[in-house]
């Protein structure tokens, strides 16, 4: 990209600020509608971002704004992507809360997709151990949805 191509600048909630070529954060739908509505020249307050998950999806951005226009790099690009969701699972509830509420569709699905994968072939108490969820249930409320829900059981 060219180093004349116009600027926007991000502010996440803890303060941190990120001046990042407008084409990145056009992947953005959020932000793409305030810079329709008048905001690209100044400063773009993100609340519900930390600085660590900006800077994680602006890299995410500024590899699909790159690849997504190479034919020859897409491979590339889904191997990207898998190395990409590759994280702690606190990192990965972050980026899915910030991917939905900057509306950037192609990494919600990622990270919702990392989510499908991780529960995939696993049974409850799989699932709850994955997830640290607590068993709730008493024995016989248990054995009545087991009853109940047999087919989810098998």
């Amino acid at each position: 990209m060219a180093s004349t191509s116009k600027k926007v600048t991000l502010k996440s909630w803890d303060g941190e600020s990120f001046e990042v070529e407008e084409a990145v954060v056009l992947q953005s739908l959020m932000i793409k509608n305030m810079i329709e509505d008048g905001y690209a020249n100044q400063e773009i307050p993100l609340p519900n971002v930390t600085g660590k998950i900006l800077c994680k999806i602006l890299e995410y951005c500024k590899m699909h704004v790159d690849g997504e226009n190479n034919s020859d790099a897409l491979e590339k690009l889904k191997t990207w992507d898998s190395d990409f969701v590759d994280v702690d699972q606190n990192t990965l509830y972050d980026l899915i809360t910030a991917s939905n509420f900057l509306n950037i569709t192609s990494l919600l699905d990622l990270t919702c997709q990392k989510v499908a994968d991780m529960i995939m072939g696993k049974s409850p108490e799989e699932i709850r151990t994955t997830f640290n969820i607590k068993n709730d249930f008493t024995p016989e409320e248990y054995e009545a949805i087991k009853k109940d829900d047999a087919w989810a059981f098998v």
